[in-house]
């Protein structure tokens, strides 16, 4: 996890795929950060698929963060840009006419990061997922350097969507802190054996496995944060 004297520390949180629980991870990392008396809050840097509402547009994912951190924040503290269109950012900003661009999403981040302990930060979709011509997600954990941990959707396919997703991280340059297993479908065969062989093949620990429909305050027992600051003391 990044620091710096004068500022908090961050993780990136990426997923195999979209629909696999980002999210959902995202705040039991919260959860769990706050258990530890750390004021942690989330950030969704891009969102689509946002809908309008009188307060202007919203995230569902976005509103799940900004709820799990420890104090209210606004919410384009939290989301600074907002997509209408349910599709992969660059095709979404494209039907509006703009261009996600890095600076301003860094900015956020650095507010974010001043006033708290702990950030999570959620990707987009899978790793490569565009946000602009030339950019893609995984720029923010690159030019932030931030720890990644990986959510790994428990479903037929996991297995290489996993190992995909590691071996480009590290390609990248990137640091795989740890794992998370979402069991997101609840009649997947052979769960045990499944994680057996992501434990022995990712090249980071598992930091735990969530239950299906469990809410991420309940589920942040489930997971184990020992790695991830031993990883941040080891980076120092």
């Amino acid at each position: 996890m990044q620091n710096t004297s004068n500022a908090g520390s961050a993780m990136f949180v990426a997923g195999t795929d979209t629909g696999i629980g980002k999210t959902h991870a995202a705040c039991t990392l919260i959860h769990a950060l706050r258990a530890r008396g750390l004021a942690t809050c989330g950030m969704k840097p891009v969102a689509s698929g946002c809908l309008q509402t009188p307060d202007g547009r919203r995230n569902e994912d976005a509103l799940a963060l900004q709820a799990a951190g420890s104090r209210p924040l606004d919410y384009d503290a939290i989301n600074p840009v907002a997509l209408r269109e349910p599709l992969s950012p660059h095709l979404a900003a494209r039907f509006e006419h703009r261009t996600v661009a890095m600076a301003p999403l860094r900015a956020a981040f650095d507010r974010l990061r001043a006033a708290h302990a702990m950030v999570v930060v959620e990707g987009v979709g899978g790793w490569m997922v565009p946000l602009a011509p030339g950019l893609l997600a995984s720029a923010m954990p690159r030019q932030w350097d931030l720890p990644v941990v990986l959510v790994v959707g428990l479903r037929l396919g996991c297995l290489n969507h996993a190992l995909l997703s590691a071996r480009a991280i590290l390609a990248d340059g990137c640091r795989l802190a740890g794992w998370i297993g979402n069991r997101i479908d609840p009649a997947m065969a052979a769960v045990e054996d499944n994680l057996e062989t992501l434990r022995e093949m990712l090249p980071a620990p598992c930091l735990g496995v969530l239950p299906y429909g469990l809410d991420p305050a309940q589920a942040a027992g489930r997971l184990e944060l020992a790695p991830l600051f031993e990883h941040q003391a080891a980076a120092r």
